[in-house]
This record gives C-alpha cells, sequence and structure tokens, in this order.
C-alpha cells in the first residue's frame, strides 16, 4: 500500500511518526510532504524521517492563502506521479482535496471544533474524519469518534519514557520545582480576536514568588527582562521536559494537553477551549481552563495552589490512560483495516474503534 502524510505543523511530526514506522517495518510505501511551519522540518530530520518540503513559510494570511495553494499544487503533482492508496492528515485541506482528484482515500484526523474554515475546507471531501470521543460536533456520517486525544499517539505510556538527562542538561536542580510556561503568537486565522495572560512579567513573578523556577517556551519575542528564561532545550526533548516539570501554565493547547497526559498538571490560558481540553479539566482534573476576564488572575491564583499542594497527579493520569487508548494503533487501523489489540497482536477489521 503506497501512503501519502502531509505535515504542516510541528504537532503533527509528533502525531504521526509511530505510524510511518509501523508501516515503513510492514512493508508499506510511505511519502511524507511538509510545509515549513515552525520546527516541522526539524523535526523530522531529528526523527530520521524521510521527506520533501512542498512549500515555505508564510506570514499573513493573504500570504498564508499562496502557500497552501503552492502546497496543495505541488502534492497534486507527487500524488499523479505516484498514484497512492491513501492520503493522511492532521486537517487535511490539501491531503482531502489531492485524494479526490487522484481518487485515492482520505483520512482526516481532527480535534479543534473551532477551525472552521480548515473543517469547510477539507471535510466534504474526506473519506473518513477521525474525531476524539469528546469532540463536541457531529459531522455527518463520515465521522469515527476513539476514546483518546491526538497527544496519545506519541505520549502514551506504551510509546513515550521519558529521559530526566534533560533535567540536568538545562542545569536545573533535581531538588527544586520548575514550571513549564508557553506563550503563542496569535497570528493563526482562528487566533484573530483571542488572548491570554495580561502581564507575562507578572506571571513570572508570581511563580517564582511560589518557589518555583520559570523556563519560557514562547512563539513571540519577550520583553529583555525575561530572554534568561527562555528555555534552550531541544524540539524533540520538550517532551522530557514537560515530563519532568511540577507544573505547566500556557496559552497553546497542544503544549497544555501533551502535559496533562503525561501527568503534570496544566494551566491552560486562552479564551478558546476544545472539546479535549475542557475533558482534560471536567473529567481527569488534569488541565485547568481560564477564558474569561479574569483569566490572568485566577489561572495564578491556581498555579500558586498547584505548586504549593501535594496532589498525586500520576494517580489521576493513570485513570485517564484507563480509559483511552493508544491513538497510534487508531491511525495504523484508519489506514490499513489493522491495529493491535491490548497483548500486541495485530488484529482484523471489525471491532469498533
Amino acid at each position: 500500500m503506497r501512503v501519502f502524510v502531509t505535515i504542516q505543523h510541528p504537532a503533527h511530526v509528533h502525531f504521526f511518526r509511530n505510524a510511518i514506522a509501523e508501516l515503513e517495518d510492514e512493508g508499506h510505501d510511505v511519502h511524507v510532504f511538509a510545509r515549513e511551519k515552525e520546527m516541522a522540518v526539524e523535526l523530522l530530520h531529528r526523527y530520521d524521517i524521510d521527506h520533501e518540503v512542498l512549500a515555505g513559510t508564510a506570514s499573513g494570511l493573504s500570504q498564508l492563502a499562496r502557500v497552501q495553494a503552492t502546497y496543495e499544487a505541488r502534492l497534486l503533482r507527487r500524488a499523479v506521479q505516484l498514484k497512492p492508496d491513501v492520503i493522511t492528515a492532521i486537517g487535511g485541506v490539501a491531503a482531502a482535496h489531492v485524494a479526490t482528484a487522484v481518487r485515492a482515500r482520505s483520512v482526516i484526523f481532527y480535534d479543534t471544533e473551532h477551525a472552521k474554515l480548515i473543517q469547510n475546507l477539507a471535510f466534504p471531501f474526506a473519506d473518513a474524519i477521525y474525531t476524539p470521543d469528546c469532540y463536541t460536533r457531529d459531522v455527518g456520517s463520515k465521522q469515527v469518534r476513539y476514546p483518546g486525544y491526538h497527544e496519545l499517539a506519541y505520549l502514551h505510556s506504551d510509546r513515550f519514557t521519558p529521559d530526566p538527562t534533560v533535567v540536568e542538561e538545562l542545569g536545573l536542580d533535581p531538588e527544586e520545582k520548575f514550571t513549564v510556561l508557553r506563550l503563542v503568537e496569535w497570528g493563526a486565522s482562528h487566533d484573530v480576536g483571542q488572548g491570554g495572560f495580561d502581564d507575562v512579567r507578572d506571571v513570572v513573578t508570581q511563580l517564582e514568588d511560589a518557589g518555583s523556577e520559570v523556563l519560557i517556551t514562547s512563539e513571540r519575542s519577550l520583553p529583555s527582562s525575561l530572554e534568561s528564561h527562555r528555555a534552550t532545550v531541544a524540539p524533540h526533548r520538550m517532551h522530557d521536559l514537560l515530563a519532568f516539570a511540577d507544573l505547566f501554565v500556557g496559552e497553546g493547547a497542544t503544549m497544555a494537553a501533551e502535559s496533562a497526559v503525561l501527568g503534570t498538571p496544566a494551566i491552560y490560558v486562552n479564551t478558546l477551549t476544545m472539546g479535549y481540553t475542557d475533558e482534560l479539566d471536567e473529567r481527569y482534573e488534569l488541565l485547568f481552563n481560564y477564558q474569561q476576564e479574569d483569566r490572568h488572575e485566577r489561572a495564578l491564583e491556581q498555579s500558586v495552589s498547584i505548586l504549593e499542594g501535594d496532589t498525586d497527579w500520576q494517580q489521576r493520569r493513570e485513570r485517564l490512560l484507563d480509559d483511552k487508548v493508544d491513538t497510534t494503533d487508531v491511525i495504523l487501523r484508519a489506514l490499513t483495516g489493522r491495529s493491535r489489540d491490548a497483548h500486541g497482536r495485530t488484529t482484523r477489521p471489525g471491532a469498533e474503534v
């Protein structure tokens, strides 16, 4: 079977990398296509995943439209040449369009309810749309719900064991508390009109006053007084860092969810919520959502409470893992009709996801 995997964001690399490896081990012909976006291409190199870069970066919505059109045209050309059986992606506008044009099957994964433009452009053309079962939208007969999160494709305990040397490499005292603070750029189309923290300097001050060192990972420029807090960890080691952090505080939903499924309590400060952030908050109490006008103050109150408390966060993580599946197995089943059972044996189609 010939599989096209399309990558347009760093998180997509993590989501698909284990499935790519298993498909190749089974002898499938896998082609990975990427767009320059933050650390996406660097991560593909780090994980030694063969790929082709089809388009560059975009600095605004109008430029993004041109880059996306270039990406889709080049993907179509490669599909005409190579004749894939299935094309898969997260979001998958180009994947769904190109698959339709070359009569391949398209399998789209998605977990973000508010990105309506992508849904309107991709979903009508897709053959199957896989969403977590906490996804709040009903997108029709093509939708397949599964009990998991995107982050469990690479951070499930069967897939990931954190490396503690990252703490020493950053010069951190393993006996002292530290917090990872994530700031986003607010440049995506679905971020227009949204917001997070009021004052990042106040965030750092209050976390430090609560006895925590603060490491910042930021898409945007920082005040000069905070540059010394910027984390220098390599992008493929970020999940190791999150696993050993005492707290995550940030404006990015993906990293908040990654922290939560690793058993690190996450404070998510953003006027946007998704089904998975709500479930991680309300059902598992591993992530705490703050969206209202007083989000800055309330989020910091909760942050201080967590740093000063002694909750067993790993026990909450175990309950989550008992309820959820390894999402890489869902990807493999979606693409090939096969998956592994709880004992690692290959199974044929038939059971519900």
